[in-house]
């Protein structure tokens, strides 16, 4: 008997251990133990809008005892994001934070997280159907693209042609932008809207629209950037033209060249965004999506004008991007 009861005690013990293997095997990333490990995908490598947000990212998550790991495309290109996003996704985070580089082509790559578990939190961009993410936070784009036109409103009172530089179609924050510049020019009958060019987020290809564009027509007295790369390349592309002062330039962000831009007045104003800001909402609610508790599906973050008169006040230097951490 006290054979068979060993014998039966160590089945017992192998159908315990088992039992316990398969149950840790099992667990969701959202509720293994240990710290929290966040993952945040940025739009493009190298942006002075990602580098800061990260930062905020990396600011909150340590607060909150968390761990994060950075990665993203050399280019703002859903092809090169794509397999950046499957790789972090094999690492199985507690909670990816993503700016998808296209609302279309990243929504198939996207949900290939939540199907693994992983909580999703939209960062800046968004996608056709951002149902799937706990939570999106990003600035007012039409609201700033309004604002870059009442900047030329009041930088070129008398109207005329102007014209926008964007990167590509598709992606929803320029999208905006460029919807809500062009909303209000359609509202003003003094001003004729050119249309809306894209650079593909390249300086070089931007300068290049806005020289041709300055060729054919000369009279153009404003121009609006949607992003930190159009503007640097609108910059020169006016630069190279000898139309400084000539041409009112208003960008979309607030990195180190856009900047020297302002100051040297190529650029007569920027709209600076709060990546900081979206970074920190950003670990917020995937903690509390990890946990369980509420969270806020949609937040909007605002935006701070930037001219020469206010760059160097406390509020205009908080609103200057970093370049490190």
């Amino acid at each position: 008997m006290n054979r068979k009861g060993a014998i039966i005690a160590g089945l017992l013990t192998l159908a315990l251990a088992a039992t316990g293997c398969g149950s840790s095997n099992s667990t969701s990333p959202g509720t293994s133990s240990g710290p929290l490990k966040l993952a945040f995908v940025q739009g493009v490598i190298g942006d002075a809008f990602y580098v800061t947000m990260q930062c905020g990212i990396q600011e909150e998550a340590a607060k909150v005892g968390a761990t994060v790991s950075t990665n993203g495309p050399q280019k703002f290109d859903p092809a090169l994001q794509t397999p950046v996003l499957q790789s972090v996704i094999a690492s199985q985070p507690n909670a990816i934070l993503i700016a998808p580089t296209d609302v279309s082509a990243m929504q198939q790559p996207v949900q290939q997280a939540v199907q693994q578990n992983i909580k999703v939190v939209l960062v800046d961009t968004t996608l056709k159907d951002p149902s799937i993410a706990a939570s999106a936070i990003a600035s007012d784009n039409l609201g700033g693209g309004k604002a870059a036109f009442d900047a030329i409103h009041q930088l070129a009172p008398n109207g005329g042609k102007v014209l926008v530089v964007s990167v590509q179609p598709g992606i929803s924050t320029t999208d905006d932008r460029a919807k809500g510049f062009q909303d209000a020019v359609k509202a003003n009958p003094s001003y004729q809207d050119l249309g809306v060019q894209y650079s593909n987020n390249d300086p070089q290809k931007a300068a290049q629209i806005v020289s041709a564009a300055l060729q054919a027509n000369p009279d153009i007295v404003g121009i609006f950037a949607t992003n930190l790369f159009s503007a640097e390349g609108s910059a020169t592309g006016i630069r190279q033209a000898g139309k400084q002062g000539a041409v009112k330039v208003v960008g979309f962000d607030a990195g180190p060249d856009q900047v020297k831009a302002l100051q040297d007045g190529t650029v007569q104003a920027l709209v600076a965004q709060q990546p900081a800001l979206i970074g920190r909402d950003g670990v917020t609610q995937a903690v509390a999506a990890l946990k369980g508790q509420p969270v806020t599906k949609s937040i909007g973050t605002g935006f701070t004008v930037l001219t020469q008169a206010n760059l160097n006040s406390p509020e205009g230097q908080a609103a200057v991007y970093k370049t490190a951490c």
